[in-house]
């Protein structure tokens, strides 16, 4: 399985890196040749299911996710997302957590530990250097529009 861990000391406060960061269709926005829909509309919280199609024309997959956990941050307390990714090609977790700063800023963290059909094991330190590439750019995105 590969794994990668994003983290970033941005200026904004909690409550709005968090909304920043769970807004699923930005993210979408973001990833080359991806676009994100949510599933399941109005509900944004557990329970949520959207899906990144990435691909060119017919040519593409579909990553699935469901939002199996979903706490906001509040005074004195991480805000925690974890997300379970049902696709037949990407399989695996991801999860995304927000504190406060004494600065009054964030500390925000992405992790993901993810398979791949089709890709061996072998391969796992290639596909955690590009996720790490690929969604920190997502991530210093999302928190610097």
């Amino acid at each position: 399985m590969s794994r990668f861990r994003i983290e970033r000391l941005v200026a904004l406060p909690p409550a709005e890196a968090w909304r920043r960061l769970t807004d699923w269709p930005a993210h979408g926005a973001r990833v080359p040749f991806t676009r994100t829909t949510v599933l399941t509309p109005g509900r944004d919280g557990v329970g949520a299911v959207f899906t990144a199609r990435t691909g060119v024309g017919r040519f593409g997959f579909d990553d699935p996710m469901e939002v199996v956990r979903m706490e906001p941050p509040g005074p004195g307390r991480t805000g925690v997302c974890r997300l379970v990714k049902r696709g037949r090609v990407v399989r695996g977790r991801a999860s995304f957590e927000v504190s406060g700063t004494a600065s009054g800023g964030s500390r925000v963290v992405w992790a993901e530990e993810l398979r791949v059909r089709g890709v061996p094991a072998a391969l796992d330190p290639v596909l955690a250097a590009g996720g790490r590439y690929v969604f920190g750019r997502v991530l210093d995105g999302l928190m610097h529009d």
